[in-house]
């Protein structure tokens, strides 16, 4: 019996729509005549999902029992006798009631898939098993029912089913996902819009690598070579020359002018290890290629042409971008080059841009053959065995009483010399075989201590041996050499590979890369020197290890030049010439590092000193309005009550003290705002961590707001958290006071907490004109006022010192829009060690 085949509907988010879409397929398929049943369907009291179950035929589900409460599960017996061609099973990832078939819903699927009925089925992408981490840094929430990747790899038919964040969250506001009682703690917590981004990232990310797999099964089990260009791959080959530079720019401008476009550049080496390419420039083209959005690729390959095209053709690629050869005339005559190679046998498939450069006829010279040192005592030691070996054999088979035959005689020598070989290289193996055919002449050749040979027959296999040994030692010295310098290159590769990455990645300091050298070469200590010109005298930029310091790089046992005023000095022994390829390239890193903490360092004063002078000139401006406005109310109310003119009632003497009093009140708030702000600029707040209940701290930020104005929402069951008291009442007061003056009368602003994974929220919500995405970030910045805030309503240092205030004690503060109208600022605090956090109970609705 044929396997039935899997067809599987991928939700990017819950809601999107993918029950729908499955029995909405079910529908189509009934009306072209196939015997179609609904095996498992959960409408989740979906209005318009519950219509799509009508007239579609459902097998009756299996009733279970576990610990008092009942359930209902798909009946896999029902629905194998009911045999259909196509059954829908819903929620791919769910976990059966105990007691059932299965433990797992896709395995049910499995054994229908077996007995050979196709099923439809949906998972949403947040329930496979290799991203039930990433899913739970995004959303707070760990996700108990998932299903292996490969199971939903295996499907025969995957579809996305996807929906904008922002239609998603409509379709959430107008009650067509959830009931309206858990509407707004749904779009609060799971269904925040980063949260359903981050999730359709995902989803688009894992269809588009399985949409590749698709395509590279398909054309090789169609043995398919030639180019589909279903988008635009440009492969730019390199040889490390000066030019690969303009390839690569090149290309990036041929990239740009269409959507998707990809730039991969490759290098091809050869097997032997044997380049005249510049370690130094491949670092900076790969440096290059990666800023520019593309990816860099080392490919092992003894025919330049023919590996660079099965590289193209293996990535599918459209184009080839080569530079113009850069050899001489009279270089032609070994060949026609790379390029014209390539372009020949490239075929109608790929398209072949040669591209000139300033290099072109300059002359490429010629690789340079380095082969492996075996060292002084393996060379001793293959002397040893190819010469006094031979001596010593000859000595055994003179004095044992044992005639083996000349055959033999031949066989037992030439393992020596492949010992020779193996041991010392090709110059003993060469003399283990010259020594030993002759004494194979003189000792066991007729007529014996002789030079002579009286048998024709015995010179043919003198001859044969000679020529036996040289070839056997040529190729096991060959091989030796292959693989010595097979390890070298892989090692020097893990070691370019590793300061590409972590340089371009910023995560090394320019002492951990010193380090890094100094282990890797087994030296006493690296420094970095430099010199502002040619008669300064040298400083060190960054040393590690032991020693003495040095003063000059002359000073150190290798120096190694980084262009005319930098040299990496190493002290401890002398590196071999190999080495310094290597060393070259840790050089030009260290110069980089450098370079980019010094920038950083200028950026950083920089952008100290113009945020200072911002501050310094809005204080000037919030003194000379905002400070004074308060201060003139106070003094003509002062005025008023000391004049003698005019006689005050009681009533006026009452209403002016208030005034006073409230002018007084004002300038304390904002005094105590800018020092605030001073002390987060000069980096003098120094929280005090303790673990704190929000029932005793939030209600206290409350007493500076009108009675009626905010109402506060704080469950018992919250856990503590870890924060400092003062500084998270002062922040909670400034953002309950700012949403209570854009908040209309009639509707007061809401205060509520909540336990979300590791993490507790205080929200502040109101319901007034709202600030638009492009204003939210600017309104944190001090001495900022959205909309028409009047003058006298503070100097904008509110929202500026609450977010000071909770990042200084490890939490977050951001603003988002309130579902119908208004601003929610959302405070994220860590939970307390001491408490273990309250997960949310999210029924299955929510995680499927």
């Amino acid at each position: 019996m044929a396997r039935g085949k899997l067809r599987i509907y991928l939700g990017a988010a819950p809601g999107v729509g993918k029950t729908y879409a499955m029995l909405s397929e079910a529908h189509r398929r009934i009306e072209r005549g196939t015997d179609c049943v609904v095996a498992f369907v959960e409408h989740h009291d979906r209005p318009r999902t519950e219509v799509m179950l009508h007239g579609l035929e459902q097998v009756t589900r299996r009733d279970l029992e576990y610990r008092g409460t009942a359930f209902t599960e798909m009946d896999v017996d029902a629905v194998l006798e009911r045999a259909p061609e196509v059954a829908l099973v819903d929620e791919l990832a769910h976990t059966n009631v105990p007691g059932s078939r299965n433990a797992k819903r896709w395995q049910d699927v499995e054994e229908l898939l077996t007995a050979g009925i196709d099923v439809v089925s949906t998972v949403n992408i947040q329930h496979l098993e290799s991203l039930g981490d990433v899913v739970e840094s995004i959303t707070g929430v760990r996700q108990k029912e998932t299903v292996p990747d490969e199971v939903v790899r295996r499907a025969d038919q995957i579809e996305l089913v996807d929906m904008s964040p922002q239609a998603l969250r409509r379709r959430m506001a107008h009650g067509n996902i959830y009931k309206s009682d858990r509407i707004d703690a749904s779009l609060s917590n799971y269904f925040r819009p980063g949260n359903l981004t981050a999730l359709r990232e995902l989803a688009l990310l894992w269809v588009a690598d399985r949409v590749d797999e698709y395509l590279q099964q398909y054309r090789g089990e169609h043995n398919i070579r030639s180019t589909w260009q279903a988008r635009e791959r440009i492969v730019v080959g390199l040889t490390g020359g000066p030019e690969g530079r303009t390839l690569i720019r090149r290309a990036s401008r041929m990239a740009a002018k269409g959507s998707g476009s990809e730039i991969l550049a490759v290098y091809i080496a050869r097997s032997d290890g044997l380049t005249g390419a510049s370690p130094k420039e491949l670092a900076v083209q790969r440096t290059l290629v990666e800023d520019l959005g593309g990816t860099f690729h080392h490919v092992i390959g003894d025919d330049i042409p023919a590996a660079l095209l099965d590289f193209a053709r293996g990535v599918n690629a459209t184009q080839i971008v080569l530079g113009s050869s850069r050899r001489k005339t009279w270089q032609y005559v070994f060949g026609p080059g790379v390029g014209a190679t390539v372009a020949r046998d490239s075929g109608p498939d790929l398209d072949v841009h040669i591209v000139t450069h300033g290099e072109v006829a300059k002359g490429r010279g010629l690789p340079v053959a380095r082969g492996a040192r075996l060292g002084r005592s393996r060379a001793i030691g293959g002397w040893l065995v190819g010469v006094a070996g031979p001596a010593v054999l000859t000595v055994l088979l003179t004095h044992i009483d044992a005639d083996l035959g000349l055959a033999n005689d031949m066989l037992l020598f030439l393992t020596l010399t492949v010992a020779a070989a193996l041991v010392g290289g090709l110059i003993p193996a060469l003399a283990s075989a010259a020594v030993g055919s002759l004494l194979l002449n003189y000792y066991f050749t007729p007529p014996l201590h002789l030079w002579t040979v009286s048998n024709n027959k015995n010179i043919v296999a003198i001859a044969v041996f000679v020529g036996v040994a040289v070839s056997v030692a040529s190729v096991v010295d060959l091989a030796a050499r292959r693989t010595h310098q097979a390890a070298r290159l892989r090692a020097e590769a893990e070691i370019l590979s590793f300061l590409a990455g972590s340089v371009l990645r910023g995560e090394t300091s320019l002492e951990a890369l010193l380090e890094r050298v100094r282990e890797t070469f087994a030296m006493e200590s690296v420094a970095l020197l430099e010199r502002a010109g040619d008669t300064d005298p040298w400083t060190c930029a960054g040393r590690v290890g032991e020693g003495r310091p040095l003063e000059r790089p002359e000073d150190a046992d290798v120096d190694m030049p980084v262009g005319d005023h930098m040299a990496l000095a190493l002290s401890g022994r002398v590196l071999p010439a190999a080495d310094r390829r290597v060393l070259a390239a840790f050089a030009a890193q260290a110069a980089v590092v450098l370079d980019r903490q010094r920038l950083q360092s200028e950026a950083d004063q920089a952008r100290t000193l113009a945020e200072g002078n911002r501050i310094r000139t809005a204080l000037l401006a919030a003194v000379s309005h905002d400070l004074r406005t308060p201060l003139a109310g106070i003094k003509a109310a002062v005025s008023s009550l000391r004049s003698d003119d005019v006689e005050w009632s009681d009533e006026d003497e009452a209403e002016l003290l208030e005034g006073i009093e409230a002018g007084a009140d004002r300038l304390e708030h904002l005094v105590g705002n800018l020092l605030d702000m001073s002390r987060l600029q000069t980096g003098t707040v120094t929280p005090l961590i303790r673990e704190v209940d929000l029932d005793e701290v939030v209600p206290m930020a409350l007493g500076g707001v009108p009675d009626g104005s905010a109402e506060l929402d704080i469950p018992e069951t919250l856990p503590m958290v870890a924060v400092d008291k003062g500084l998270l009442e002062r922040a909670v007061a400034n953002i309950v006071e700012n949403a209570v003056k854009y908040a209309p009368d009639e509707q007061p602003v809401k205060v509520s907490a909540s336990a979300l994974g590791e993490r507790v929220e205080i929200r502040v919500v109101d319901r007034g004109p709202g600030v638009p995405d492009s204003a939210k970030d600017r309104i944190f910045a001090p001495f900022q006022r959205y909309g028409d805030a009047p003058r006298g309503a503070g100097v904008g240092l509110g929202l500026a010192v609450a977010r000071g205030f909770v990042e200084a004690m490890g939490g977050t503060l951001a603003a988002e829009d309130t579902p119908g109208g208004g601003l929610t600022m959302v405070l994220t605090l860590r939970a307390a060690a001491g408490r273990p956090p309250v997960r949310p109970e999210l029924s299955s609705q929510v995680t499927s």
